[in-house]
């Protein structure tokens, strides 16, 4: 563990003497800031900071009184960012970045590490919520990230992020801890009413998007009770427009000397090899999506404070996240079914073609070809979603004695995702003349499908799949915090602490799944539409379901004996874990020489048991599998605050932490099966072990002014495992899997179960494992200061900005354990920053924010032959505007994706091969806000 440590402060070594001139000059521009302040000390002394500055002023003593390095986002800054929901909100912090879907924030990674990393509290207890997108951005949520879409930013009163661990901090986490606190009626002096509305406009949807928000609060009997009561409501649509390829597929050979599957004719005649051996897009297509969301929340919290030593707190939170989604694809078929000796390529054009090694061949992209006599199709999906959250929490505070004190908290959260329509009809012809063209850099291609894609005859049904989905996550809490005050130097605090978590996925499908309709398609219900980019012959989704009555394939026929509707068994499946914890921990103030210290040091204690099912396949018959696992951890920490001065604290961690295996790994969806000799499994693996890391944090703040703040912290993260699938050997009894499972396999094979065939011996696996890990390191940077100190107007703005780097190189292993790459973790951006610049008066208030995150990893390696999967950089731009027409009154201007961004896939690294790019319009707001006080 020091080994590491030193190496940790080796590096940052480079990286404190680059600030050294940045202190100095923000130490000159905080002496002209105080000589200014001097002259009108006076003044200053009665100045209470109010607004979008006094919120940043909140967040900045919070993050100078905590000993942990914590950021956060206060009650005046989720108001007023321009911001649809938490994440959005969220990233403004340091060394946070996020996933986009459906043109607003989704997920959210912290220092480099991916939302299956992140823990996320609402009101002091864990949570989970999920929702459903794209199959371009993984569909429906069935991991540990939270979709932070699913809730207004409104409703909450702070955002904290903690980037460091203590015993006291709940486990669970390698990159931080994002704490969501609601507001409750005892934050606000006196009755408060807050009502704000809006009215939204996309210029890609050409939709008009409502929202509005309530807050009221007030006490009652001499401030003893309290009651605090707020709704939000929103609505949008939105549009996105784009293309995507479906992958890029390889040859099915690489030699150039090897036979490949041809790729149609040319001209008449074989094609030519370098077109054969060429990358492919499978299936390149225009992309039209239409969104409509509706979010509704709720928010109840009671209050009760019979004497100064006691409160009790009561907090109900509601969320309804309701969308519906309707895709629209025009494509040309390049996969295995649309090739075939009967199309003809009359011209054709790719990238490279002087490169002859047959190693080199994956820089080889088909960008352009017109193709006769080929196959088109029109594909449609339809989705509807709703997401319902609920959560109750009880927390108790009693002060027993001035030295001793209790806290409870017990809590019930409930997240249920049902998506009851999962339509996609597919439809194909035949005999189509029509071309595509992705040179000179385009990541939307050119298509010419000619007059048969706007023809609504002579379509036949390719495929009709209905797969509805649900996902359940429930969390029950129960916790014991005591804190002793030994001295007026020493705490020491212990708890315990309860947690039972479970989560739940089914799908169903149509049985058979692709046998419904034969012949062509009635034109009556088909249409014409603009999906932005072209105009093509597409269904009329309610038409097509009434004629052909679709809805019908959802019901059971009881009396044919089998079912029209069965589930999906690969997608079904569940995980429960039960956790109990304790924790030992005590808090310390005191002095290095002259220098003020404080901190803490501690251990946790968790043990977990572990239970999860999934339908397997034993011998040659699909039945269900359970699987169990326990493990224990214990996670040590220490947090240390050193005051060098009354401006410049040193802060360092050192922790012990831990994340979950993702839950998609955990399902026993295993093939076990048994031919002669070999004894096989291939799956999950319900046995995996939690992703332990040391993390190490160093942390300078310089605050240098009023309200202003230069800060570096340097971190790093020694990763012990990370998740691969891998091949290889153990017994049976390792696998987490019950005995009785290799007995019915064994029972399958030659010899049965019994000397040749038991769960002691070993047997061959490919299931995901404990693969080898690696280091993460990463450094931020932070400057916020109001520019008080300038003449005139100039000194109402100000600039709050950060920029963080990260870097991590892990070894990635085929399924034979061995080392075939080393690359970044997936979801990791090396470079990411936020710029804000604001201005604020009297009445009249604005701010521009812009974030940038750099390309990140998605898949490594990547499929079809390509190394690896990613997103290209994004810079988001937005802004927000308000001028108070009363104390009580302001209106509002909102503008977000200014630059309209797109999300920008690509397959391979050296090609950078366009896999799915869209763009979602920029969108305005209007409004206006009363507040009472």
């Amino acid at each position: 563990m020091y080994g590491h440590f030193r190496e940790f402060l080796s590096k940052t070594l480079l990286v404190s003497l680059t600030s050294a001139f940045a202190l100095m000059t923000f130490a000159a521009a905080a002496q002209a800031q105080d000589e200014a302040g001097t002259q009108n000390s006076s003044a200053d002394e009665e100045l209470v900071v109010t607004g979008y500055r006094g919120s940043l002023e909140q967040s900045l003593n919070l993050k100078r009184d905590t000993v942990g390095a914590v950021d956060s986002i206060m009650a005046e800054d989720i108001a007023k960012f321009p911001d649809n929901n938490l994440a959005e909100s969220l990233q403004r912090i340091p060394g946070v970045v996020i996933d986009r879907a459906a043109g607003e924030g989704r997920n959210v990674s912290v220092r480099g590490l991916s939302p299956e990393f992140t823990r996320t509290l609402i009101n002091g207890m864990e949570t989970m919520a999920s929702s459903g997108f794209t199959d371009a951005l993984n569909g429906a949520t069935r991991g540990r990230g939270f979709d932070f879409n699913t809730f207004d930013s409104d409703l909450f009163r702070s955002l904290t992020v903690r980037k460091t661990s203590n015993a006291q901090t709940e486990e669970g986490s390698l990159g931080a801890t994002i704490q969501l606190q609601t507001a409750r009626p005892f934050d606000f002096d006196d009755t408060t009413l807050v009502v704000s509305g809006q009215m939204g406009y996309n210029d890609l949807s050409e939709e008009s998007d409502p929202k509005a928000a309530v807050l009221a609060s007030t006490t009652f009997a001499d401030g003893t009770f309290g009651i605090l009561g707020s709704v939000s409501y929103s609505e949008r649509t939105l549009v996105e427009k784009g293309a995507s390829s479906v992958r890029w597929a390889g040859p099915t050979t690489t030699t150039a000397t090897t036979a490949v599957q041809p790729f149609g004719t040319y001209q008449g005649a074989a094609a030519p090899q370098l077109l054969n051996l060429a990358f492919k897009p499978r299936l390149p297509r225009y992309d039209y999506y239409q969104h409509d969301i509706e979010r509704t929340g709720a928010n109840v919290s009671l209050q009760y404070k019979p004497m100064d030593s006691l409160e009790v707190s009561l907090d109900l939170l509601y969320s309804k996240h309701d969308a519906s989604r309707e895709e629209r694809f025009a494509q040309g078929v390049l996969n295995n079914a649309g090739i075939n000796t009967g199309t003809n390529v009359v011209d054709f054009e790719v990238s490279n073609p002087d490169i002859i090694d047959p190693n080199l061949m994956r820089t080889n992209s088909l960008l352009f070809a017109e193709l006769e006599n080929g196959r088109i199709a029109s594909e449609s999906r339809r989705d509807e979603m709703t997401t319902e959250f609920n959560q109750h929490t009880l927390s108790i505070d009693y002060d027993i004695t001035n030295s001793l004190r209790v806290n409870a908290l017990v809590g019930k959260a409930e997240s249920d995702f049902d998506n009851p329509v999962q339509t996609s009809l597919n439809l194909q012809r035949d005999g189509a003349d029509w071309s595509f063209d992705y040179r000179g850099g385009r990541r939307v291609p050119i298509f010419d499908f000619g007059p048969d894609m706007q023809d609504l005859s002579g379509w036949s049904v390719s495929s009709i799949r209905l797969r509805p989905i649900t996902v359940d996550n429930t969390f029950d809490l129960t916790q014991l915090n005591v804190e002793f005050d030994i001295n007026d130097s020493l705490t020491l605090k212990a708890g315990v602490g309860d947690k039972k978590y479970e989560f739940e996925t089914t799908q169903y499908q149509r049985n058979p799944e692709d046998a419904f309709i034969v012949g062509t398609v009635d034109p009556s219900v088909m249409q014409i539409i603009d999906g932005g980019n072209g105009t093509w012959a597409t269904v009329d989704f309610d038409a097509f379901i009434d004629f052909y009555d679709i809805n019908a394939l959802n019901e059971i026929d009881e009396t044919a004996g089998t079912p029209n509707i069965k589930l999906r068994m690969q997608d079904t499946w569940g995980v429960t874990e039960d956790t109990s914890s304790a924790y030992l921990q005590l808090d310390f103030e005191g002095s290095l020489g002259t220098v003020p210290v404080r901190g803490n040091i501690g251990v946790r204690k968790i043990e977990t048991d572990q239970n999860s099912v999934a339908f397997g396949t034993i011998g040659a018959s699909p039945e269900e599998v359970r699987g169990s696992h326990s493990y224990s951890d214990n996670l040590p920490s220490m947090e240390l605050v050193f005051e060098t001065s009354e401006e410049v604290l040193i802060r360092l961690g050192i922790s012990e932490v831990l994340a979950r295996a993702p839950l998609t790994n955990l399902r026993p969806n295993v093939t076990v099966s048994v031919a002669g000799g070999n004894r096989t499994i291939a799956g999950g693996n319900p046995a995996l072990e939690p992703t332990k890391a040391t993390a190490y944090d160093l942390a300078m703040e310089y605050y240098f002014a009023e309200e202003s703040l230069f800060s570096m912290a340097v971190f790093s993260k020694d990763i012990k495992t990370q998740v691969q699938t891998i091949g290889g050997t153990m017994p049976f009894t390792e696998t987490g899997l019950p005995i009785s499972v290799a007995e019915a396999a064994c029972n399958s094979g030659p010899d049965g179960y019994g000397s040749n065939c038991n769960e002691n011996m070993l047997w061959n696996t490919s299931t995901p494992v404990n693969g080898p890990g690696g280091d993460l390191f990463g450094f931020e940077v932070s400057y916020q200061q109001p520019f008080t100190f300038l003449p005139s107007f100039w000194s109402n703005f100000g600039i709050y900005t950060n920029y963080t780097y990260v870097k991590s190189q892990l070894d990635y292993v085929n399924s034979a354990g061995l080392i075939t790459s080393t690359h970044d973790l997936q979801n990791l951006s090396q470079n990411a920053y936020n710029i804000t610049l604001y201005y604020e008066e009297e009445k009249f208030s604005g701010r521009v924010a812009t974030t940038y995150r750099e390309s990140f990893l998605t898949n490594v390696p990547g499929r079809d032959g390509n190394d690896l999967e990613g997103t290209n950089p994004t810079n988001n731009v937005d802004a927000s505007f308000s001028y108070k027409l009363a104390d009580d009154l302001e209106l509002t201007f909102e503008a977000l994706n200014l630059t309209n961004e797109a999300i920008d896939q690509w397959v391979d690294q050296t090609a950078n091969r366009p896999s799915f790019y869209h763009e979602s319009g920029k969108q305005y707001y209007f409004g206006a806000r009363y507040s009472f006080y």
